[in-house]
């Protein structure tokens, strides 16, 4: 019988079908032109709901999942380095799907495709909201309007960022796992790599360069745009299982309520950007010229950035030399314990 439970391996979400998902921080980009992939300063900690279930609110604990603390207008990105098999992985931002704009939905859909598909999508830092671009990930307080749930909605009542992954069916993933004996083979006998599978794996780049009452509620809009590709699927939608192999409710929470919550200090606030650059630390450009990028949608197209809620964005910014722009590529723990969402 498939195993469908989700597990925290350090700050690590080990979720069913060999994927692996991490919560990045990272610096936020100025919301006018188009940039580079920002760096990786850490990850954010994760915690099962479940451990804290007399101080987290109650509907956290109907909903399960897992918790991190993120300050207001701090950007994030899901690293998936690590992920071991062939899946489809949905990425939902208030249950609003994060590739295609349409709302949550336990189907996989290509038309327009509502998932990314691992290993090869190497990391998600945004909604996918132009032709090789995404707008970054960016906490801000739900009752706004200036999630993505509340621009594509017109309400905001989930918040946080909804996982949910799917396996390839027997039949596809018997011929993968033939395939990759038979690499694994040519590779020892020729001592070196066979090339990838038409629409298998891309090694991912590393991933670095109280009491029970309401809580602030948290959810994710939109920065600074940057270049990167959401990738085409090249299998055939009968190729993955019809039904999910497991999914978790990841809750945003403010520093002030994470201490409360777990009696654990925070993370520091995120470092001054133009800092960093000056500095002479790297920023990163991706490109895989065997993929195809999906097409960008009317709905997530149109999602406005949070400086127009919260105000105009004060940190300074100094652009990036060409030198410091670097080119990338061409344990279980105890059980998460899902809810009503």
């Amino acid at each position: 019988m498939a195993d469908h439970t989700v597990r925290i391996d350090g700050n690590t979400l080990r979720l069913p079908g060999g994927v692996r998902v991490r919560f990045m921080r990272t610096l936020r980009l100025p919301e006018t032109g188009t940039h580079e992939l920002p760096p990786g300063l850490g990850e954010f900690p994760v915690r099962r709901v479940e451990d804290h279930a007399d101080t987290v609110p109650a509907e956290w604990r109907a909903r399960g999942g897992v918790m991190l603390p993120v300050y207001l207008r701090e950007a994030m990105w899901l690293s998936f380095a690590g992920s071991t098999e062939p899946a489809a992985l949905q990425v939902g931002v208030g249950k609003v799907c994060a590739v295609s704009g349409r709302p949550w939905s336990s189907l996989l859909a290509q038309d327009p495709q509502n998932y990314v598909v691992l290993p090869r999508q190497p990391w998600l830092d945004g909604i996918n909201s132009g032709k090789g671009t995404v707008r970054q990930f960016v906490a801000v307080p739900l009752g706004l309007g200036a999630t993505v749930e509340g621009q594509v909605t017109g309400e905001e009542v989930w918040g946080g960022l909804q996982l949910q992954s799917f396996r390839l069916n027997d039949a596809e993933f018997a011929k993968w796992r033939e395939w990759e004996r038979r690499r694994s083979v040519k590779s020892v006998s020729a001592y070196g790599a066979a090339p990838p599978a038409p629409g298998a794996a891309m090694a991912a780049a590393p991933a670095s360069a109280a009491r029970a009452r309401s809580a602030p509620a948290m959810g994710l809009g939109v920065g600074g745009s940057m270049r990167q590709e959401v990738y085409v699927d090249e299998r055939s939608r009968g190729a993955w299982a019809r039904e999910p192999a497991g999914r978790v409710f990841v809750h945003l929470v403010t520093p002030p309520e994470w201490r409360r919550i777990t009696g654990e200090a925070p993370p520091p606030s995120p470092v001054d950007r133009a800092a960093y650059t000056r500095a002479g630390l790297p920023w990163f450009e991706y490109y895989d010229d065997a993929a195809q990028d999906v097409a960008p949608t009317d709905t997530l197209g149109a999602v406005r950035p949070v400086g127009e809620w919260l105000g105009d964005d004060h940190e300074p910014w100094q652009e990036p030399a060409p030198h410091q722009v670097k080119q990338l590529g061409d344990a279980p723990g105890k059980p998460v314990e899902d809810g009503d969402w």
